[in-house]
């Protein structure tokens, strides 16, 4: 249970630092170029300890990259306004489906 508390944390340091790299224009605003920058080394420092708890990387990084997806994708549309199309949708569950299955995959059986 550990290993999925700090894999959530690395998700929103990730999509905390993501959202600063959009804000940071380019790295010409200092604060959330700074942000960026130790948000994606805590994000990081938490998925090695993911690791390091003994959850396998493919999965680590499948979860990782599903819900960080998924989130971003939610921030910009709530937070910068940009468009969410059907397709698009459509992909977000694909993924999110794939970890499911990926999760599934490893139970004992």
């Amino acid at each position: 249970m550990a290993a999925y508390m700090l894999l959530a944390g690395a998700i929103v340091l990730e999509v905390i630092g993501t959202t600063a790299l959009k804000l940071s224009e380019g790295f010409t605003r200092p604060w959330p170029s700074a942000l960026v920058v130790g948000s994606y080394l805590l994000a990081f420092a938490a998925l090695g300890q993911v690791l390091k708890l003994g959850m396998p990387v493919g999965v680590a990084y499948a979860i990782w990259a599903a819900f960080g997806i998924a989130l971003i994708a939610t921030v910009g549309v709530v937070f910068f306004k940009e468009q969410l199309t059907m397709p698009m949708v459509m992909g977000l569950g694909l993924v999110i489906g794939g970890v499911v299955l990926l999760e599934l995959g490893r139970a004992p059986r």
